[in-house]
């Protein structure tokens, strides 16, 4: 406990714990969103690098909720559908993780915040690329280098992973499955890139750890919301959450 108030006030231990019961009630609605909400609002009274292991475990533990719902072989025809996707993500999150600790605070905060912002903003406006008729290996394996560096970066791979799906015209069962299965194998990877870091370490584990009850809590409402309101004014209204959160960041980053 000593730990974890040497890293964070009691009272700003509370308001990061609202922060990931609202990300956890809105990943359980929709499926995405829980890193994003996570890194922007922690990342305005901390440091980008404390919120990113705040953010790791309890994403470790939400996505392995959400991606085995349906049952492990459920899970395991998404990761061989998207095998290509995932290995290439994989390759490139490793590399970007190593860049955190030299990454300067408004690099590091822009590129959270501008893809976050340049996707709400497409999806909002209404465009939607269609890939239904099934995607080439060069573009599922560039959408996987840019989802996979970014999230190496700050815990965030929602945005190009949930276009890349609606292009897909996934069935929306299916699509929040394999969401789960892609953040969850995404955050295994970054769980371990960034032991190896030095950003998940025996001092910022206790913050990681505490943020785990909220998130969990959070998912199963989302969950109760899901199964009764109607999801796509639910996630309308996420791509303004985030688009607010993501022109924070950007703020920030110009103002540092």
């Amino acid at each position: 406990m000593d730990s974890l108030f040497s890293l964070v006030s009691p009272f700003y231990l509370i308001i990061a714990m609202g922060v990931a019961l609202l990300a956890g009630t809105v990943k359980g609605m929709v499926g995405f969103a829980m890193p994003m909400i996570l890194i922007s609002g922690l990342s305005t009274f901390m440091a980008p690098d404390l919120a990113l292991a705040g953010l790791i475990l309890s994403t470790l533990i939400t996505n392995g909720m959400q991606a085995l719902r349906q049952g492990p072989a459920a899970a395991w025809e998404s990761v061989k559908r998207f095998r290509a996707f995932l290995l290439v993500g994989l390759v490139a999150l490793l590399i970007s993780s190593q860049l955190v600790a030299i990454m300067p605070v408004p690099v590091l905060l822009a590129l959270i915040g501008g893809p976050v912002a340049i996707f709400a903003v497409l999806q909002i406006a209404g465009w939607k690329p269609n890939l239904a008729n099934g995607p080439s290996t060069k573009i599922e394996m560039g959408t996987g280098a840019v989802a996979g560096f970014i999230g190496g970066l700050s815990g965030v791979w929602g945005p190009p992973v949930v276009a890349y799906l609606t292009a897909l015209d996934t069935e929306k069962r299916e699509q929040v499955r394999i969401q789960g299965v892609i953040y969850g194998l995404g955050a295994v990877a970054l769980t371990v890139a960034h032991i190896g870091s030095g950003v998940l370490n025996t001092t910022t584990i206790w913050l990681s750890l505490a943020l785990i009850p909220p998130s969990v809590l959070g998912m199963w409402l989302g969950g109760l919301v899901h199964d009764r309101i109607d999801q796509q004014a639910f996630r309308r209204a996420t791509l303004f959450v985030l688009l607010v959160a993501a022109l924070n960041l950007i703020r920030r980053a110009i103002f540092a």
